[in-house]
């Protein structure tokens, strides 16, 4: 599948991936959904803290201690305690009644302790002075799985970790990765750490299903692997450090696209979670959402906060997504996912349609549209439920998903005389999506206090004219996205003009009001495709699909000077994509 790679084994889940006949007969044992859990790009979900050399560890090798903060002569109270393996058993002996503040206070409710430990630290069953210690003694273990102790590891020429990278600025091949590279330790830790508020137990995840992992443009990859080396803004994708960023490409979309589909082709799957970053993940799931061809639901998360950071929300999402699977609020009479992709966040349940980032705080999420609002709730009190269902298509319903886009469409390029209408081969003879085969959309933002006249031009014109002429040398498919006025989607003639050129040489072009869109945008234009209440963005994918399903437009002899039977042609074809945007 692309470059979703197996994933390493671990001790938490043996083997790695679960086999396919071992997958359906845990389902119909346990009763609990099996879910395929994808690594997105830049997932602050899938992010950790950097790793910091303890201050036990600086004491042992002579090093100085690490300062509380940057700059600060106060030294750290405490060292960070990181989830690691136990690489043999080892005896501890752990104070009573050292677990609440108030357990001495009920001590008359507790069986005695295993024995003492005096104040040189040795153990006895009995207790020999009024200055021994009560203790419980347990043997730890490498199979308990991981246990929170101080980071001890240094840098290879002796000095400590104090972030990232062996210095703050290093490239790629002097910077360890703080993101994981699949969700298998995600879990782990979450399985492990994360209380259930109500019992206080764990194992909050494996309660609730059972997950095989992919990686599917992930954050994080491996580049020193000897037989497959990862190349970051290739293999994988992240945001930090900010100097090392990377940012996944439409090559990357058509990977992602066909690893989610090949993995629900299989049938083991019942739910797809897919991890992404915050910003962006509103854009992947409803690509997801227009695109996939499943009965089942597609379930996004993001974070505001890396795992084990202060007040990291990725665990709860997770859950809260899980109950949701689990639930079956988002079925109909034959089981069947009646929702689409939904992006379940801070106890909310938001349709990838109309999900928008608003801010970088919990609660950051809005719903967009002139009909917005969240979905429905998912919280500790009340089981998952839904407010409301939407009205369009998606997933297995979508006009535009795999199983009903054409192997070959049409496009265009430039020719000799006039622009050519040339074959697009689409997919290939397994049905996936080819190498290359996006098409190219741009955004264009109307904004008001342009040139004065049109003979002084704008930049907005020269650009959109530069891009259709690109466009016909080496993207068959295109179009554009207009954003206008709110809400209405209106620019001005010449802008109007320029884009309507881009209209007559093939590329459709969509009108959409300015930023969160509260109204519609009226049905006035003649040869512009009305994008509802979209936003900009979330237009652009759906123009996207629709190329892809539809093909180009059929150019004029002379875009700038389309005849009437051209215009009349043009519009009859922009209906096709106009029944797409009033429909999805």
């Amino acid at each position: 599948m692309g470059w979703a790679n197996a994933p390493t084994p671990s001790p938490y889940w043996p083997g790695g991936l679960v086999a396919e006949g071992h997958a359906a007969a845990t389902h119909a044992r346990r009763g609990k959904p099996h879910i395929a859990v994808f690594a997105g790009p830049a997932a602050t979900i899938l992010n950790s803290p950097p790793l910091v050399t303890s201050n036990k560890a600086r004491r042992l090798h002579g090093l100085a201690s690490a300062p509380a903060l940057a700059g600060a002569d106060e030294q750290l109270a405490f060292d960070a305690l990181r989830p690691q393996r136990l690489a043999t058993p080892v005896t501890v002996y752990v104070e009573a009644f050292s677990a609440h503040p108030l357990e001495a206070d009920a001590a008359h409710l507790y069986a005695p302790p295993d024995g003492y430990v005096d104040e040189r630290g040795h153990f006895s069953e009995q207790r020999r002075d009024v200055s021994d210690r009560p203790v419980f003694a347990m043997e730890l273990s490498p199979d308990d799985g991981l246990y929170p102790l101080p980071y001890m590891a240094r840098r290879a020429d002796g000095g400590a970790w104090d972030g990232a990278g062996t210095a703050p600025d290093a490239d790629a091949e002097h910077t360890r990765q703080t993101w994981f590279p699949d969700a298998h330790r995600l879990f782990e830790e979450i399985d492990r750490f994360a209380l259930d508020r109500r019992t206080g137990t764990v194992n909050v995840l494996r309660r609730r299903a059972s997950f095989e992992f992919f990686r599917a443009a992930p954050s994080a990859g491996y580049m020193h692997d000897a037989d497959a080396p990862e190349m970051p803004g290739t293999h994988y994708f992240t945001y930090a450090p900010w100097h090392l960023r990377t940012d996944p490409s439409r090559a990357a979309l058509v990977a992602l696209t066909n690893d989610v589909a090949a993995a629900l082709r299989t049938g083991r799957f019942d739910a797809v979670l897919w991890l992404e970053g915050s910003p962006t993940i509103e854009e992947t799931l409803y690509w997801l959402h227009l695109v996939i061809d499943t009965e089942h639901p597609i379930v996004g998360h993001s974070a505001q906060h890396a795992q084990g950071a202060l007040g990291s929300d990725g665990p709860r999402n997770i859950v809260k997504g899980l109950e949701y699977v689990a639930s079956r609020v988002w079925e109909d009479g034959n089981g069947r996912d009646t929702i689409g992709a939904v992006l379940i966040v801070d106890d909310g349940i938001y349709g990838a349609r109309d999900v928008q980032k608003v801010d970088a705080h919990t609660g950051g999420y809005v719903a967009t549209g002139a009909a917005g609002g969240r979905l429905g709730t998912v919280t500790d009190r009340t089981e998952p439920r839904l407010a409301r269902r939407p009205t369009t298509q998606h997933t297995y319903c979508s006009d535009v998903n795999l199983t009903r886009l054409p192997a070959v469409t049409a496009g265009v390029r430039v020719g000799d005389a006039a622009i050519e209408v040339v074959p697009v081969a689409l997919k290939d003879n397994a049905g996936a999506l080819r190498a290359g085969v996006i098409p190219d959309v741009a955004l264009v933002k109307y904004g008001s206090y342009r040139a004065a006249r049109p003979a002084d031009g704008n930049a907005d014109e020269v650009e959109i004219q530069a891009r259709i002429a690109s466009n016909l040398r080496s993207a068959p498919l295109a179009g554009f996205v207009c954003e206008g006025l709110a809400p209405y989607g209106i620019a001005d003639l010449t802008l109007d003009a320029t884009l309507r050129t881009a209209v007559f040489s093939g590329m459709p072009v969509v009108k959409v009001g300015r930023g969160n869109a509260g109204g519609v945008v009226p049905t006035e234009e003649d040869v512009f495709v009305l994008g509802s209440d979209l936003t900009a963005t979330k237009a652009r994918l759906l123009l996207m699909a629709a190329l892809l399903r539809l093909g180009a437009l059929t150019p004029a002899a002379d875009p700038e000077r389309p005849q009437d039977d051209e215009i009349r042609r043009m519009r009859e074809e922009v209906l096709a994509y106009q029944r797409i945007f009033d429909t999805h």
